[in-house]
């Protein structure tokens, strides 16, 4: 699949200018033939992502999102704190995305407050239903195994018309949970997308299938960087656009679940 991204754009770039130039008159190819056996050629002046590099970020970005929401948890930051870092981790996410940063600081401070946003919130949540953390973790675990299974055996392929799909549907899903927002203050429940009707199950579902897909294209976007030499920093964003989806999945999840518990 031919990738938009300007690192691998910029790299599929500078390999042809490497290539190209003037045909070698007759003088320089002696001296080419003349010079040393041992000469060897040039190398790009950075060391290139590989599988290893996402993994090692991934873990660090999961990880210090992990710890910051057991202090969150363990400590009991009160619902209006966890809703400012809420606010946060949404700016430094915004940025990161769209700059496609790779600055460490940058990504691991969105992990930092979203933590603390996800481990109020799942306080939260297994106060009124005892375990649904745990069965949420699990689910969220077992989404993350099936869609790289299913990426790995190419059941389903990343094409450019599946990308403009699955980003066309993100829109149109926060747009109808900002119309359900709005509705909300007039009309109880809103349009009824996030209440425990059928509406509001069917409605979570997709959101689940949906960070699922991004999933995909998370899969697709490490593979293509490392098969096109993006520069090791990249691993960086790839570790954010996996932590992103995977927060996604585990708080749709969340709430799936709780419209089947019971509340002690």
């Amino acid at each position: 699949m031919e990738s938009k991204n300007p690192v691998f754009s910029r790299s599929r770039q500078q390999a042809a200018t490497g290539w190209a130039g003037p045909t070698p008159s007759p003088d320089q190819l002696q001296n080419m033939y003349d010079a040393p056996s041992y000469a060897q050629p040039t190398r790009p002046a950075y060391r290139t992502m590989t599988l290893d590099d996402v993994v090692v970020r991934g873990f660090l970005t999961l990880g210090t999102l992990v710890v910051a929401a057991a202090a969150a948890w363990i400590l009991r930051v009160p619902p209006a704190v966890a809703i400012g870092a809420a606010i946060v981790a949404l700016v430094l996410g915004l940025i990161a995305s769209f700059k496609m940063s790779t600055n460490p600081a940058l990504i691991l401070g969105y992990a930092v407050f979203e933590g603390v946003f996800l481990g109020t919130i799942s306080a939260l949540f297994e106060n009124m239903f005892n375990g649904i953390v745990l069965q949420a973790v699990l689910g969220t675990a077992f989404a993350f195994g099936a869609v790289l299974t299913v990426y790995a055996l190419r059941i389903v392929r990343v094409t450019p018309k599946l990308v403009k799909f699955v980003v066309a549907a993100a829109i149109a899903a926060v747009g109808l949970m900002l119309v359900n927002l709005l509705a909300g203050f007039f009309v109880d429940g809103g349009l009824g997308l996030r209440t425990d009707t059928p509406l509001g199950w069917i409605f979570s579902l997709a959101m689940i299938l949906l960070g699922c897909f991004f999933l995909l294209l998370d899969f697709d976007s490490i593979e293509q960087g490392v098969k096109q030499g993006a520069p090791e920093k990249f691993a960086w964003q790839c570790a954010f656009g996996l932590t992103l989806s995977l927060v996604w999945i585990y708080l749709e999840v969340l709430r799936f679940i709780s419209y089947f518990s019971s509340s002690d």
